[in-house]
């Protein structure tokens, strides 16, 4: 096999989700459907939807689906990575425009299903010959809202959208074709419903950054305290104290750091409606606000939010950094401090004993000196008693000198002998001569 195993998957891609071929006039009806807690629903709806309308069962693992059913309606449905959307589309010869032709056989237990998960509902009708004169001068008739947002779109059309969703739970587009080429409304229909889809999940984000602004406020302020208070005067004593506060401010930041995925999701998201929107190549009808100008003016400051409150907690979270790494400075400095002062005072009390000991070895070579002499007396007396021809007291006096030599001498031997082994000993232990041969066969 020539081919790498995924190279037959990746190419298909490119064709994956292929427009809407449209050649004449349609009523379109898009839903998105979006849940945080059970993925594999939108796949359950699909195959329910299969079921109750006798159309083909999708391929397992299928992540786009087009079929067309027999009560007319085209379906098509496209599997993303945090929503699915179902369009149906069904040809429109009647002027019973945003009304419920494109789902007709689609029993009421099936948006049942779905109940809580449509995130997205547009209706969209797409005119074209004698139909599309007559709304062209009338499309106030069905688009209707505070402020409605049309253009001239791709070179032969137009647009028409209130950005209102109804009493039905839908919004509705009106588009005009007044020579679009071939494909050229299909093309433009699925733009139009992803731009409101891309621009919906979006704003996912928007709720969020609501709440964690006002959690940044909170952590905010008690930096702020936590800042003046190590700036204080004769704060060194609570280092300690302010360190573990600021530890637990830098926990519950991080705690909501979870919500950057979401943010980052929201650029992306606002990154595909800004480029569908360019993909319109919009002019402008009189009167009206563009699509792009009603974007930038409505889509862009939420946007904009989002931007600005993750870019708030990154800046918070390196102040916390910052703080903690000064204040943690600042308690070794202290640490050091009280341990140079325990080593003066441990090199005192060394100092003192040495002089003790000196003093202590001066008495013993007295006191080691009497014993000796004493023992030397008693052997001068008891020659004399065997009438050898000695003074013991003359002897006595005559020995001291010695005595008192021989026992200093003897006791710095001593002395020497010992430190000197101490030292041998250290020496032993800061650098063994043999290392372990584990340590050799690690080396080598």
């Amino acid at each position: 096999m020539m081919d790498h195993p995924l190279r037959a998957q990746l190419a298909a891609e490119l064709h994956a989700r292929p427009f809407l071929k449209l050649a004449e006039s349609v009523s379109l009806l898009h839903y998105a459907i979006y849940t945080e807690n059970d993925p594999s629903m939108h796949e359950t709806v699909l195959r329910a939807l299969c079921r109750d309308t006798s159309i083909p069962l999708p391929v397992d693992g299928a992540t786009h689906y087009s079929v067309q059913s027999s009560f007319g309606w085209h379906l098509k449905w496209e599997r993303h990575t945090e929503f699915s959307t179902f369009t149906f589309v069904i040809a429109r010869n009647d002027i019973d425009y945003f009304s419920d032709a494109e789902i007709q056989g689609v029993p009421a237990n099936w948006f049942e299903q779905i109940a809580g998960s449509r995130f997205v509902a547009c209706r969209m009708e797409l005119l074209s010959g004698d139909h599309a004169h007559a709304a062209r001068e009338a499309s106030s008739q069905w688009i209707d809202g505070p402020i409605v947002v049309g253009s001239s779109v791709l070179g032969g059309g137009r647009v028409f959208c209130d950005w209102s969703v109804r009493a039905d739970g839908f919004m509705r587009f009106l588009v005009i074709d007044e020579g679009f080429r071939e494909e050229q409304g299909g093309r433009l229909l699925q733009r139009l419903y992803e731009i409101e889809t891309y621009r919906m999940m979006a704003l996912l984000a928007l709720p969020i950054a609501r709440k964690l602004g006002r959690d940044l406020d909170e952590i905010h302020n008690s930096l702020q305290s936590l800042m003046q208070q190590m700036d204080s005067p004769g704060v060194n004593g609570d280092d300690s104290q302010l360190l573990v506060k600021l530890t637990h401010l830098a926990v519950r930041l991080e705690s909501l750091s979870g919500s950057g995925g979401r943010f980052s999701a929201s650029r992306a998201y606002e990154k595909l409606v800004l480029a569908r929107i360019q993909e319109l190549r919009e002019e402008r009808i009189e009167g009206m606000p563009t699509i792009q100008e009603f974007m930038e003016r409505r889509f862009a400051p939420a946007m904009e939010t989002c931007r600005s409150v993750w870019a708030r907690h990154e800046q918070i979270a390196a102040r916390i950094a910052r703080a903690v790494d000064l204040l943690r400075t600042r308690v070794n400095l202290a640490q050091e401090q009280d341990v140079t002062r325990l080593l003066a005072g441990m090199e005192r009390t060394a100092r003192n004993q040495l002089h003790l000991q000196h003093a202590v070895e001066g008495l013993s070579v007295a006191a080691i000196s009497y014993y000796v002499l004493s023992l030397v007396a008693a052997a001068f007396k008891a020659l004399h008693l065997l009438s050898i021809p000695i003074e013991p007291e003359l002897a006595e006096g005559i020995a001291i000198g010695p005595v008192v030599l021989a026992v200093i001498a003897i006791t710095r031997r001593t002395r020497g002998r010992l430190a000197k082994g101490n030292a041998t000993d250290e020496r032993c232990v800061v650098k063994p001569l043999n290392p372990p041969l584990h340590s050799q066969q690690e080396h080598a």
